[in-house]
């Protein structure tokens, strides 16, 4: 039992290590979850004691190369990091692209939005008809895709089609629902876009 009991430790240490980050010494910011009014908007309480905790915004130890602002995707975890420097990051919990819509790579912010208007794509009108009535473009709100925050991502070719952009459904956070693109709940997106400045890079991992 005692060898076994070592293994599960060493493994969970070596898990620890491969990520780079640790919550030892973090700060956990679950009372930033409540009703809010956003430009007009009255984003709802989010039932914060109904998500994992790890999935919480937090500051957390997390050693990288890259320099403060940019922002490094964990798409297995379903963790963003915005790196601060000095050995810390701030961490947020995501949704991501679910089986078939999956990306990685490097890409950087181009445009950011507050209360963006979302336009489906082509594509997704061919595989979903009903949402043709937006392809104009759906307005900004509460039920919006976007939610209360979009920040466009670009690579070498141009727009790329991802978004980092908030949610109104919360409970997808820690799963794989999206077309690809990083959702974050809507009192999240508003932090990392107040931290986030255009031209920053980002990091799919």
């Amino acid at each position: 039992m005692r060898m076994k009991s070592f293994a599960i430790i060493a493994a969970l240490a070596l898990s620890t290590a491969i990520a780079g980050c640790s919550t030892i010494g973090s700060q956990i910011f679950s009372n930033d979850y409540g009703a809010v009014t956003d430009a007009g908007y009255q984003l709802p309480r989010i039932p914060i004691e109904k998500v994992p905790m790890k999935y919480h915004r937090q500051e957390v130890n997390y050693d990288s190369p890259e320099k403060p602002g940019t922002i490094i995707v964990d798409t297995q975890n379903k963790f963003l990091y915005f790196i601060e420097g000095d050995g810390r990051a701030i961490r947020y919990g995501i949704g991501v692209g679910r089986e078939g819509f999956e990306w990685h790579g490097t890409a950087h912010i181009a445009l950011k939005r507050e209360w963006p208007t979302w336009t489906p794509p082509r594509q997704m009108i061919q595989r979903q008809p009903e949402l043709a009535k937006f392809a104009s473009g759906m307005e900004p709100g509460l039920k919006n895709p976007l939610g209360a925050r979009a920040m466009y991502l670009f690579n070498k070719g141009g727009d790329s089609g991802y978004r980092l952009h908030g949610s109104p459904e919360w409970n997808s956070i820690g799963k794989a629902m999206s077309s690809g693109c990083i959702r974050l709940m809507n009192q999240d997106i508003i932090d990392l876009y107040d931290r986030a400045s255009v031209g920053a890079k980002v990091i799919v991992l």
